[in-house]
């Protein structure tokens, strides 16, 4: 039997704006500009949590 990969973290829009502490607005206008990248599995919204990181080091490298 193989070992099975590891599975890729997503979060969910909830788990998202507790992760940055920002509210609901805010993560959907992040993720319509494109600043935080995001996908839909049906009707269901999920952020990778690599983007979520890659987003707050964007943050800090630009001093925000």
């Amino acid at each position: 039997m193989q070992p099975t990969p590891n599975p890729i973290e997503v979060l969910t829009v909830p788990e998202a704006m507790a992760a940055l502490r920002i509210k609901r607005n805010k993560i959907y206008d992040l993720m319509r500009t494109g600043q935080l990248v995001s996908f839909t599995i049906g009707r269901a919204r999920r952020i990778p949590a690599d983007a979520v990181r890659t987003y707050i080091a964007k943050q800090i490298e630009e001093g925000h």
